[in-house]
């Protein structure tokens, strides 16, 4: 890996910590005001709203400009999203706006890998990518809850700034107030990622002329028969991960009567397990090999079932790391091979686009839907098992389904998966030989194009 690949990860980690940090001072600041708990998961939704408003817009715009500015100017646009809570705006709208940022900042961060790294890099990269994103989980979830913490809140709250009198007043607008200085911290390494040779598609002049070129580019990765299979299983697994944050949470402070600073903790520790998942996946898994791990999302949501019984941490810490493990080997070749047959059919931003809308209209409807079972009057306990009911039979319904594309459409399913393995090996041969010429790899096979 060169070293431009390395400050994209720093600039993602930093970003990605402030991010989860965020979000349990977010939860922090409307429990302290008593909001209803619907509200603290309405937290999830809200974050995924702007993802699946603006996606036929966000690829295009990744796409347009190089991808380290994009990435500067959606760490800033999460900055202006914490203003905004600090300044009284309520915390659902703002958080909206961090997912605003976020929404943009996808596309980027994806697509560069694309232009970068050949394709048979791409598991490794991911592999990296993703366990440096969930280690910026466990710690972000952590610095998150020990910020709005009893130790560490006094101590903010009782630093001032010479002549400067600020609205800082509780512990999670304190919190919030630092977590600007790390977005700021992830911007400045925006301004040092690489430029890439892949050339620039202007915005066109007319943006509602986006709207029919995305639906095109979600139906073309629909139709494709590993494309389909790829995108409805990290739909899916993207979908579990995003809720997840809050049924933790909640989940915690049911069983085991945590407060958020305690249960962020336990955030951490599925963390670890989809880092440690995310990592094996990258080392014992090619980009071909994506659809056979599908069938361990079926236990996946099985697993978040058996949570409901669990009411000692000294149980519940293995069984999140062994859920959150099965996540991570999951969704790295997935998502590999989605990158792959995306950049292929349509470019990597408009591809990393139609990825984020399908996932986050995932995450947004399974959000939206525990968000209304608790404001309903849903037992903790029962809206989880609905939630891992529903998991389980989808990815039992992907897996039928590909079994389906292998009966009915079987050379072109063997086609695809040749072409990959191809890639894969033709590339690792051209880039002993000939190691400066990697970067182009990808783009100048003419075997790769469908």
């Amino acid at each position: 890996m060169k070293r431009g690949f390395f400050i994209i990860m720093s600039a993602q980690f930093f970003s990605s910590l402030a991010d989860n940090a965020l979000f349990v001072a977010a939860v922090q600041l409307l429990r302290t005001s008593h909001a209803p708990e619907w509200q603290q998961a309405a937290l999830v939704p809200m974050f995924a709203l702007f993802y699946v408003i603006l996606a036929p817009f966000v690829g295009a715009f990744a796409d347009s400009l190089p991808k380290g500015r994009v990435m500067l100017i959606s760490n800033f646009i999460k900055v202006a999203g914490c203003l905004l809570m600090l300044f009284g705006a309520h915390p659902l709208m703002s958080y909206a706006v961090v997912g605003l940022g976020a929404a943009a900042y996808s596309p980027a961060k994806y697509g560069i890998l694309t232009e970068l790294l050949p394709a048979s890099q791409l598991v490794k990269a991911n592999g990296w990518i993703e366990g440096l994103t969930i280690a910026s989980i466990i710690l972000g979830v952590l610095l998150g809850g020990q910020l709005v913490g009893p130790v560490l809140s006094p101590m903010l709250l009782s630093f001032d700034f010479p002549f400067i009198t600020t609205s800082v007043d509780t512990a999670p607008e304190a919190a919030i107030s630092v977590l600007i200085f790390v977005y700021f911290l992830a911007a400045w390494f925006n301004t040092h990622i690489p430029l890439s040779d892949v050339e620039m598609r202007p915005m066109p002049t007319r943006i509602t002329t986006l709207l029919p070129d995305f639906w095109t580019c979600n139906a073309r990765l629909w139709r494709d028969k590993l494309g389909q299979i790829s995108l409805a299983a990290t739909t899916l697994i993207w979908g579990v991960a995003g809720n997840l944050r809050f049924i933790v949470l909640a989940w915690a402070a049911a069983a085991l009567g945590y407060s958020v600073t305690q249960a962020s903790a336990l955030q951490g520790v599925v963390a670890i397990g989809m880092a440690a998942g995310a990592v094996v996946a990258s080392v014992r898994m090619r980009l071909e090999d994506g659809p056979r791990v599908i069938t361990l999302g079926i236990g996946m949501g099985l697993l978040i079932i058996l949570l409901i019984f669990i009411t000692n941490v000294w149980v519940a810490a293995p069984f999140l790391i062994l859920l959150g493990a099965l996540g991570g080997f999951l969704v790295v070749p997935m998502n590999a091979l989605l990158q792959h047959r995306g950049h292929n059919l349509m470019g990597a931003g408009r591809s990393i686009a139609v990825q984020n809308f399908n996932e986050q209209a995932c995450i947004l409807t399974l959000g939206a839907a525990y968000s209304l079972s608790t404001g309903l009057g849903l037992p903790t306990f029962a809206a989880i098992t609905a939630f891992g009911l529903v998991i389980a039979g989808f990815m039992w319904l992907i897996r039928r389904w590909h079994a389906r594309n292998c009966l009915q459409h079987p050379a072109e399913v063997a086609h695809l998966l040749d072409i990959a393995r191809h890639d894969h090996r033709h590339e690792l041969d051209i880039v002993e030989v000939h190691p400066h010429l990697h970067l182009r790899v990808a783009d100048t096979d003419p075997g790769d194009k469908p």
